[in-house]
């Protein structure tokens, strides 16, 4: 795999901005390449060279947008390392998500969006541990105290994803007379957490200082790790 060029970025993102703007518009099932090329002014050809097929295509789109939200969660933890605990990193990573109509209709499962697209393993790493919270972070916050004391990081498996996936999915189940605006749910979350996985005592301040360089590191290489995963077959020699 060689290094991208920047005619070639350039030229992949223009195609990802049409397959955006048309998925939000039509929704996956009507999306065809040929319009997403003509909309991007390349020729169907020129897609095929960056991406194998459609859903590889689509599961670019919201990479990139993964991209753009990690990167935003990244800033603000170098602006602030209390944002490495688990339940203000969650707080704006439910906002961010919500925000990004993409990464919206991927966690609540919008099928007029996505369609079959839902059941698609290429969707799966988009909603996987690694983007939600890896094990290395978390064991990163478990060393440093900024877990519940008897808690171990496999034992947010299920009950993190859970919790969080419900935030994003429970309001079809909801009464009509429950209003909520995105801020207080994304609080309402960051609270469920602080309370179920956090510790007793709020941490030192040396320790947060002390685990957020390794912290953002990981999410650092997770960043990157999506924007490889965005732009792969456009660096791919053929």
């Amino acid at each position: 795999m060689s290094e991208p060029q920047p005619g070639q970025i350039d030229r992949a993102d223009r195609i990802l901005d049409a397959a955006k703007d048309l998925l939000l518009r039509w929704g996956y099932r009507r999306v065809a390449i040929d319009e997403i090329a003509r909309h991007a002014g390349v020729g169907k050809g020129t897609v095929y060279l960056h991406w194998r097929s459609r859903e590889q295509l689509f599961f670019a789109v919201g990479a990139r947008e993964a991209v753009s939200m990690l990167s935003t969660v990244v800033t603000g933890m170098r602006g602030d390392p209390k944002e490495i605990a688990l339940h203000r990193y969650m707080r704006r990573f439910f906002l961010e998500a919500m925000s990004r109509p993409v990464l919206r209709a991927i966690f609540t499962r919008d099928t007029d969006v996505l369609g079959r697209f839902l059941s698609s393993p290429a969707r799966r790493p988009l909603q996987s541990a690694k983007l939600l919270a890896s094990r290395e972070y978390l064991a990163v916050l478990a060393e440093n105290g900024l877990l519940r004391a008897d808690l171990r990081p496999e034992d947010l498996d299920y009950t993190l994803p859970a919790v969080v996936f419900g935030f994003f999915g429970i309001d079809p189940l909801l009464s009509p007379e429950t209003h909520l605006g995105l801020p207080d749910k994304a609080d309402q979350l960051a609270g469920t957490l602080r309370h179920a996985f956090g510790p007793a005592k709020p941490p030192p301040s040396a320790q947060i200082a002390a685990a957020a360089p390794r912290v953002i590191a990981i999410f650092d290489r997770h960043t990157e790790d999506y924007r490889r995963a965005a732009y792969e077959a456009s660096t791919d020699e053929r």
